[in-house]
């Protein structure tokens, strides 16, 4: 198989995006989880920050990630894949300065896309309850301008989201799209919570900015309903599922705790809800891995 290049990576991203179906982007919090995503036929992926803040810190998504710890778990998760990663970059990790060093060590681990949101330092979960506050409209723009102005590979993509509808209203956020987009950002997020006008939100923000959009699909409500063939006319052209990777394996390790708890084993649980040793070891890759031994270590037997 062919490695594909960060770069190659990028510019499938921005081939995806020109498309007429709308991307899908499982999200993940390590590489197992990626690999999975691959190997399932997605063609791109999405690193949430709220779960590398459960995987590395156990602790929530309210700021607690730097830089560094997540740049560096970002290089080692898609290097393991060859479909490109989309990654959160939270507020940028600081003002204009530290932005310009968010996405020069984002280029080097070699990720797709980034996103970088409007909230104050620290942050805090978008979908968490309550509105979040969030920077001036000058501030705001001149971190993406200035983000955009940092990038040394002109297919890496940067993504510009805004959290500011619950605060300051849906017209405040397609001002700030609109600006963002004008100084460099090849799509814009403006991130919604579950309520009954959620759809024509959408269509009303993509009506308005015109340029490609992502959505939270965890936001809910009708959102979680869309089928992916439908995402496009909805005015969806990146779907992002943060919460799948770290959702599905909080609940299917509590039951399975749950049962060895109440049980003494997993007899009963093993045979229909977790991977044989055979499938792991296939997820991870473990024959091509041999296969390589054998063809250089004289001594593999």
């Amino acid at each position: 198989m062919t490695v594909l290049s960060a770069k190659q990576k990028r510019q499938q991203l921005r081939l995806l995006l020109s498309q007429s179906e709308a991307v899908c982007a499982p999200g993940i919090y390590d590489g197992y989880g990626a690999r999975l995503v691959e190997q399932a036929g997605f063609p791109a992926c999405y690193m949430t920050g709220n779960g590398v803040s459960a995987t590395l810190l156990g602790r929530p998504d309210v700021g607690l990630v730097d830089l560094s710890m997540i740049a560096d778990h970002a290089r080692r998760v898609s290097s393991c894949i060859n479909i490109p990663m989309i990654c959160d970059a939270d507020t940028g990790y600081g003002n204009v300065v530290n932005v310009r060093r968010t996405v020069a060590e984002f280029e080097a681990a070699g990720v797709a896309a980034i996103h970088i949101e409007d909230q104050i330092s620290p942050k805090r979960c978008a979908q968490m309850a309550g509105d979040r506050t969030v920077l001036d409209f000058n501030q705001a723009v001149g971190k993406i301008a200035a983000a955009a102005a940092a990038r040394s590979d002109t297919d890496f993509v940067l993504i510009a989201r805004t959290d500011c509808v619950g605060a300051m209203g849906l017209d405040e956020a397609v001002r700030r799209t609109r600006a963002f987009a004008a100084e460099g950002a090849d799509i814009v997020f403006v991130e919604l919570k579950a309520n009954p006008d959620i759809l024509k939100q959408i269509r009303y923000l993509k009506d308005h900015v015109q340029v490609p959009m992502v959505v939270n699909m965890d936001a809910g409500g009708a959102v979680r309903s869309l089928h992916t063939s439908g995402l496009k006319a909805a005015g969806i052209d990146l779907a992002i599922y943060p919460a799948m990777a770290r959702g599905v394996f909080g609940h299917a390790m509590t039951q399975a705790l749950t049962y060895l708890h109440s049980h003494g084993n997993i007899a009963g649980f093993a045979e229909q809800n977790m991977f044989t040793s055979a499938q792991y070891n296939a997820a991870l890759g473990l024959e091509e891995i041999e296969a390589w031994e054998k063809r250089f270590d004289k001594n593999y037997e």
